[in-house]
C-alpha cells in the first residue's frame, strides 16, 4: 500500500481531483467525510464540541448546526484552534484504523485532507508524497460565491483562516494547477496518476504538473 495526501485550499477543487483519481483506481480516505461521521449525535467529538462551544451549535434535533459553528470559529482564531484540537486527533485515529484495514495490499490510497498544511510537524508521517491542488485565491473566492452561496467577504475570511498558498506549495511533491479548463484538469490528473503508479517510497521532490 502506498498512501499520499491530497490537499488544497477551500474552493480549489480537491474533491473533484479525488473523485477523478478514484475513477482511475485509487482508494479514497476523505477526512471531511470522517469528520461528518464523528460529529453525529452521540459521538464523543460532538459531545466535546458542545462542552466547549455550548448548545447553541446544535439544531433542535440534536445534530450539529454547521452554519452556527462556522460563525463562531471563523470569527475567532482561538476558537478555530479549539475546534481543531477537538477534531484533528479523532480524525487521525479514525484514519489510522482505516489505513490498518488496507495495509498489506498494493492499493494506492489518496487521503483527502483539507487542512494538511495546518496539521503540524507530523503531517508527512506515513505519506509517500503530497499532492497540492493549487488555485489562484481570486478563483477560489469566485467559486465559493457561485457554488456555495458565500459572500465575497465570507469567502475571503475563510481563505484567510487557512494556510497560505505558499505554505501549501512548499509541501508539494506534485502540484495540480486547477485554474484552467476541465480538459486541462483531466490531463493533469492523468499525469498525476502516472506519478502515483511510479511511487515506491516517500519523496522529498517537488514534481509539478504543468
Amino acid at each position: 500500500m502506498i498512501e499520499v495526501g491530497l490537499t488544497g485550499c477551500i474552493g480549489s477543487g480537491k474533491s473533484t481531483v479525488a473523485v477523478a483519481l478514484a475513477e482511475r483506481g485509487a482508494v479514497l480516505l476523505d477526512a471531511d467525510a470522517i469528520v461528518a461521521q464523528l460529529q453525529q449525535p452521540g459521538q464523543p467529538v460532538l459531545d466535546a464540541m458542545v462542552a466547549h462551544f455550548g448548545p447553541s451549535i446544535l439544531r433542535p434535533d440534536g445534530h450539529l448546526d454547521r452554519q452556527a459553528t462556522a460563525g463562531i470559529v471563523f470569527e475567532d482564531p482561538q476558537e478555530l484552534a479549539a475546534l481543531n484540537a477537538i477534531v484533528h486527533p479523532a480524525v487521525r485515529a479514525e484514519m489510522a484504523e482505516r489505513r490498518q484495514a488496507l495495509s498489506g495490499g498494493d492499493a494506492i490510497v489518496v487521503a483527502e485532507i483539507p487542512l494538511l498544511a495546518e496539521a503540524g510537524p507530523d503531517r508527512r508521517r506515513g505519506l509517500a508524497g503530497i499532492i497540492v491542488v493549487d488555485v489562484d485565491p481570486d478563483v477560489a473566492v469566485r467559486r465559493l460565491v457561485v457554488d456555495r452561496g458565500l459572500t465575497e467577504a465570507e469567502a475571503r475570511a475563510r481563505l484567510a483562516r487557512q494556510a497560505s498558498r505558499a505554505e501549501r506549495l512548499a509541501l508539494a511533491d506534485f502540484v495540480i494547477d486547477n485554474n484552467g479548463t476541465h480538459r486541462e484538469l483531466a490531463d493533469q490528473v492523468a499525469r498525476c496518476w502516472e506519478w502515483l503508479e511510479s511511487l515506491e517510497h516517500p519523496l522529498s521532490g517537488g514534481e509539478t504538473a504543468r
